[in-house]
């Protein structure tokens, strides 16, 4: 990100936060983003000149990154341009925000939040402390272990010193998920606020819940694997292939199933693979070696 130039028409060159603030492209998104959020957090606001909500959000978050002072910076993806990237990232509907730190989606929110909401939000973002996030990060490697209690104890210790910590409220949830508590997973749930419900922590566990919900209905792995050797262009047996899979833990499989459908038939079902995916990478989060290929290959796929 040069930040010794500032962007006319975002608060003029004598306003010392107009270098927070830039458009972006596919091209440079990885340099404006990616990059960038390894020096300090980036929202990136996905918007279109025909969305109304767009219009009201935009101003508001310009305001309140200025008033951060340098802490956190602002990059805008006109999606009607550049439609790429909001599509690797499964954005459906906008104003659409995602804060990236170290080359990471982290957070995100859908809609236009009020100002207190926004300062709540970007405070939180560049006020977590380092301990917590290796806290999380070591309670998260445990519940990817299998290590479920040791995971539990250590988001719910978190959760005592901070109610709102949205990450490690989703990593409970998860925690109940992986034990097939769905009914206490679903509980945890109902604690977010309604602020934060389209946090990006929140909406992972929310997929990851109706993916379980979902895996009692995918039935056995072999024998959706039979109907699909018996009928290959059968989209519906390899969809229910993928789901099982899923559930089974095979996630790459699970992605290159759906994909195929994707690739013979992407308008089947109201477009129902590439929504599946979508959830999948939802629910892994964006971490996950099977969210990065399947974003890749999706996006291949798409926009070839």
């Amino acid at each position: 990100m040069d930040l010794e130039t500032p962007i006319l028409g975002e608060g003029g060159a004598g306003d010392p936060g107009a270098d927070l603030i830039k458009n972006t492209t596919t091209q440079d998104f990885m340099r404006d983003v990616v990059e960038a959020s390894g020096e300090r957090p980036v929202l990136v606001d996905f918007w279109a000149p025909w969305c109304g909500p767009c219009k009201q959000l935009t101003p508001v978050l310009e305001k309140v990154v200025r008033a951060a002072k340098g802490a956190i910076g602002l990059v805008k993806l006109n999606i009607d341009e550049h439609p790429e990237i909001p599509g690797q990232m499964g954005v459906q509907s906008i104003p659409a925000v995602f804060a990236f730190k170290d080359g990471q989606p982290v957070d995100g929110f859908m809609g236009a939040l009020p100002e207190s909401q926004l300062n709540a939000f970007i405070a939180r973002l560049i006020g977590e402390t380092v301990d917590d996030a290796a806290d999380i990060e070591a309670a998260e490697a445990a519940l990817e272990a299998g290590d479920v209690n040791t995971a539990a104890q250590a988001f719910g210790e978190i959760l005592q010193s901070d109610s709102e910590n949205m990450q490690a409220l989703a990593g409970l949830t998860k925690c109940y998920i992986k034990t097939g508590d769905l009914d206490r997973a679903e509980q945890t749930l109902g604690l977010v606020p309604p602020a934060k419900a389209e946090s990006a922590p929140v909406t992972s566990a929310r997929a990851a819940l109706e993916l379980a919900r979902k895996a009692g209905d995918a039935g056995d792995v072999e024998a959706s694997r039979a109907k699909v050797n018996a009928d290959p262009n059968d989209p519906q047996a390899r969809f229910d292939l993928a789901l099982a899979l899923n559930a089974a833990g095979d996630r790459q499989d699970a992605l290159d199933e759906l994909l195929v459908i994707v690739a013979k038939n992407r308008a089947w079902n109201d477009d129902a693979a590439r929504k599946q995916l979508v959830q999948f990478f939802e629910a892994w989060g964006p971490a996950d070696p099977a969210t990065t290929t399947g974003r890749q290959k999706l996006s291949l796929l798409l926009f070839s």
